[in-house]
């Protein structure tokens, strides 16, 4: 049996592709949702926070830290529109 030169845990390109487009999806939900922000001081600073995160991880590689983060990312998404949906109220 011939052995892989790829490391066990390496994205093929479809799945590159696959994650990539989950992330830039959710970058521009996130971004979306925080213009929705009512103070400039709070939207400037969330979209600050939203820019450094993402860059700060776009070197991740490993498909389950990547689907993790995107786990994570879709879930303070959804607390940032749950605390706006609250504020209108």
């Amino acid at each position: 049996m011939a052995s892989s030169r790829l490391p066990p845990t390496a994205l093929t390109l479809k799945q590159q592709f696959m994650r990539r487009q989950q992330v830039l999806l959710l970058y521009r939900k996130i971004l979306r949702a925080i213009r929705q922000v009512p103070s400039d001081a709070d939207r400037k600073y969330l979209q600050d926070w939203a820019r450094e995160e993402f860059k700060r991880n776009k070197s991740a590689t490993e498909e389950d830290t990547i689907r993790m983060m995107i786990t994570q990312g879709n879930m303070q998404l959804k607390e940032l529109e749950r605390t706006l949906a609250l504020a209108k109220s």
